[in-house]
């Protein structure tokens, strides 16, 4: 048995040191430590097997102090397992010689004899040293090991416990059909609401379900929040190992990572905040070499952090770094035709350019990140899923900060929503409420036709691009309405930067909508500017997806 211990570990540890070298897969390093029953052990806060797909995957790179510690695990192991194996042989040879005499017996047997108490009692004592052995050999190879194991306590008499639940796991699923229900009573009721015709008493009594279904509500979102630590954690160590690769010195911190947020903006989080701090540590962080030649301390500082702000969640990142360059990335902006000469921008303006798809003044991509590479990705969980905004401070030889801006009434559910309903011949449109800048009252001679054949409206003196609502979707144009004050209204929209207008007839309210995907995927067939039909109570209305709508405008 200690040879087939000892060819195990040494195969184990061959692999181990081929790893360092390249020569070995992780996989079957991965393979090996499951077979002895290590793969849970853990090394820097992480357990041995998600670190070999870590390192599989490229996310994590092989260091000596990594190799150091897996191979003190094995030989922790090593003695461990040499313990037991001792244990195991000399009680076998027992039991072979009470056989060859005829003493043996099957402690199952045994268990049922009577007047067998001493001699329970003197096995019991042959078998106490041992144990005592073997406790003392896991204790001295944990030790060894220095990878996180511990030593069990001996047990103790089992005691009755209360059988009070303190929490329970629930789906995500079954909140959301909870939330969908919520959504359908707070619909319910304000169509109720509108009824002029209601007695005294029903409207006291309607007073009294406001508040309560507004209790319900406050509960429900309690209930989705999730701390911001269940994604932070993974990304420490994300950076931790970006900066083991690129070989630089950085101090990373984390700040406000108890905050709690809706599970659907921690979910659409994720990926911006990787792209941020994968750029910041490849290009925005210098050498230890070139920090010193600037007069900078040789090692970088980054700053993770998260806070609420005037009813929105701000999610930081800062380094100390190089910093941007606002004459380069105006130049590169006018070369990409995204920009004239003669155009003055300050420098927070100049900066938005690096969110645009493709755009990058980084001289050499790597295969970490360049400045600009995934800032799309950025704009479109940020600003697109999320409603949110993106502000860029930067000053060059200085460092960066990004901050990702997310109005938190978003995080009520993709299913409820504060909407503008709206009225364009004899549809309704639901308008989401966060995109909307202002209704306008539109006299005729505020439109106007461009040279390139676009429309603009004039709103108090800005002009906006003009989306044809009516045409797109085939109604009676507005085109040959006569236009008095107050006949036509126009809704100002944005979506990040960008900002435009759309006519239609009538706004007829606020309220907050339930909102239900199609049954079929309609906007992958048609390629339509809706997100879904919204239950508004007397009848359903589409729900406009403004962010396509400028994909429309162009």
């Amino acid at each position: 048995m200690k040879k087939s211990i000892e060819a195990c570990l040494e195969s184990l540890e061959a692999e181990i040191l081929s790893l360092e070298s390249g020569k070995t897969n992780p996989v079957q390093v991965k393979s090996v430590l499951e077979h002895l029953g290590l793969s849970q052990v853990r090394y820097a806060d992480t357990s041995v097997s998600t670190l070999m797909d870590m390192l599989q995957d490229g996310i994590a790179p092989v260091s000596p102090d990594m190799v150091t510690a897996l191979l003190r695990m094995t030989d922790g192991q090593r003695l461990l397992l040499y313990s037991m194996a001792g244990v195991v042989e000399t009680r076998a040879e027992k039991i072979q010689k009470l056989r060859a005499a005829g003493e043996y017996i099957d402690p199952a047997v045994q268990a049922e004899m009577k007047g067998q108490g001493e001699d329970r009692k003197e096995q019991g004592a042959e078998r106490t040293p041992e144990k005592k052995s073997s406790s003392a050999a896991v204790q001295n190879g944990a030790e060894q090991a220095g990878a996180g194991a511990k030593v069990q306590p001996a047990k103790q008499p089992l005691k009755a416990q209360s059988t009070e639940i303190a929490s329970i796991r629930v789906g995500t699923d079954k909140l959301d059909s909870l939330i969908e229900y919520v959504g359908k009573l707070m619909t319910q009721y304000a169509v109720i609401a509108q009824n002029s015709s209601l007695d005294a008493k029903a409207v006291a009594g309607m007073k009294e379900l406001e508040s309560v279904i507004g209790h319900i509500k406050e509960e429900v979102e309690k209930i989705r929040l999730v701390p911001l630590k269940q994604i932070f954690t993974p990304i420490h160590r994300l950076v931790s190992s970006l900066t083991l690769k690129m070989e630089k010195k950085v101090h990373f911190e984390v700040l406000g990572d108890d905050l709690e947020l809706d599970k659907t903006i921690v979910e659409h989080i994720n990926e911006p905040l990787v792209h941020l701090l994968r750029n910041a540590v490849d290009h925005g962080l210098e050498s230890s070499s070139e920090r010193v030649a600037a007069g900078k301390s040789e090692e970088g500082q980054l700053t993770l952090s998260a806070r609420r702000e005037n009813g929105k969640a701000i999610l930081a990142v800062r380094d100390d770094g190089r910093g941007l360059d606002p004459e380069r990335i105006r130049q590169k902006a006018i070369d990409r035709g995204l920009l004239t000469a003669e155009e003055e921008l300050t420098d927070e303006e100049i900066f938005q350019y690096i969110l645009e798809s493709g755009f990058s003044t980084a001289e050499k991509v790597t295969d970490i990140s360049g400045r600009g590479v995934g800032m799309d990705a950025v704009v479109h969980s940020i600003r697109g899923r999320l409603g949110g905004d993106i502000r860029i401070q930067s000053e060059k030889g200085r460092g960066s900060l990004f901050e990702l801006e997310i109005p938190l009434e978003r995080s009520l559910s993709e299913g409820i929503l504060d909407a503008l309903i709206v009225q364009m011949r004899e549809e309704i449109f639901v308008v989401p409420s966060q995109s909307v800048l202002e209704v306008y009252a539109v006299s005729p001679q505020e439109l106007s036709t461009m040279p390139s054949g676009d429309e603009t409206v004039d709103v108090r003196g800005e002009l906006y691009p003009l989306f044809r609502l009516d045409e797109y979707f085939g109604l009676e144009s507005v085109r040959g309405k006569s236009f008095q004050t107050g006949d036509v209204q126009a809704v100002v929209i944005r979506v990040g930067k960008k900002k435009a207008a759309f006519l239609v007839d009538d706004v007829l309210r606020q309220q907050q909508v339930v909102v239900a995907g199609f049954t079929i995927p309609v906007k992958e067939i048609y390629q339509v500017p809706i997100l879904g039909y919204g239950m508004i109570g007397e009848r359903d209305a589409l729900v406009l997806d403004v962010e396509a709508l400028f994909e429309e405008i162009g």
